[in-house]
């Protein structure tokens, strides 16, 4: 008697998503008539027929659209646990709390975590969105590693006795409404800004500010919001403009863009990733892992 087996499910799950046979063929690197002879022997093994062949591909049954809706459930669950086992030969595993300005909560942060669950899936990462002196504070308690702004326009943070590790995530850029007059162009003076609407930020005490260009003087503020959706959301309407750290332009909504600003008296803001003088191999991970996760952000603004 013919069984049910895991490629059955595999390819019976391709031809439905695809419509065709040839089609669930090519994406799986098989030859048409080897997935031909695995629809047949799933559909002994069931006892009903699991598609319908029509002129152009094929069609689902109703007994083809349950076998589709299970092998979606137990294929997740064979992939759940090769990941779990293949933890158990990682020999990072435990729990990792990270913590992070909103701007870095955006993008960055989440691409680091993504990246840490595949290089070492038993562990666990823990996550807390904070103002920078409280991520300061906790990090001499609770967190592990912390992720913060220096640089100009900034309190100078008391980093005394913590490490620091360099993050090549870019500096400030500027965000438009997609058809904005500057949103063609790759970079604009900080001249062509002066007469801008702005959408501020009103951020904790000595967290980043984001109002306007920070070497304006007397900028024009139309709207001061708190989060970042609502600031972007502003601009995607066309109310205005709004600062924007680079290492979040990969959560631009539609009908935002960046540009760059050729600034000469602007010195820059940097990200650096903070964490007690003997971190551990975990919180190492964490920072290869936002490391990595920059190279994804790339490109930023343009």
């Amino acid at each position: 008697m013919a069984e049910m087996t895991l490629e059955g499910l595999r390819i019976c799950r391709e031809v439905a998503r695809l419509g065709s046979f040839t089609a669930a063929a090519q994406a799986l690197g098989y030859s048409q008539p080897a997935v031909s002879r695995q629809v047949a022997a799933m559909e002994a093994a069931v006892g009903y027929p699991l598609f319908t062949r029509e002129v152009r591909g094929v069609s689902v049954t109703p007994a083809g659209a349950l076998v589709v809706e299970h092998a979606d459930r137990v294929l997740g669950g064979v992939a759940a646990l090769r990941r779990d086992l293949d933890g158990l030969g990682d020999r990072l595993a435990g729990r990792v709390t990270v913590g992070a300005f909103p701007a870095a909560m955006a993008a960055l942060v989440p691409r680091a975590v993504a990246h840490l669950a595949v290089a070492h899936p038993g562990l666990v990462v823990g996550l807390t969105e904070e103002s920078t002196p409280a991520l300061l504070r906790d990090l001499r308690t609770r967190l592990h590693v912390a992720v913060i702004g220096v640089g100009d326009g900034l309190p100078d943070y008391d980093l005394q006795g913590l490490r620091r590790y360099p993050i090549p995530a870019g500096d400030l850029c500027v965000a438009v409404p997609a058809d904005h007059r500057l949103a063609s162009r790759t970079a604009v003076s900080v001249r062509e800004l002066v007469e801008e609407p702005w959408i501020a930020g009103t951020g904790s005490a000595g967290d980043p500010q984001f109002a306007a260009w920070p070497t304006l003087t007397d900028p024009v503020i139309r709207h001061r919001v708190r989060s970042w959706p609502a600031r972007l959301g502003l601009v995607a309407a066309g109310l205005g403009i709004c600062l924007l750290p680079e290492l979040a332009v990969a959560s631009l909504p539609a009908g935002v863009v960046t540009v760059a600003v050729e600034d000469p008296t602007w010195l820059g803001r940097r990200t650096v990733a903070l964490t007690a003088p003997d971190p551990g191999d975990a919180a190492l991970a964490v920072v290869a892992a936002l490391r990595t996760a920059t190279e994804q952000l790339r490109p930023r603004a343009r």
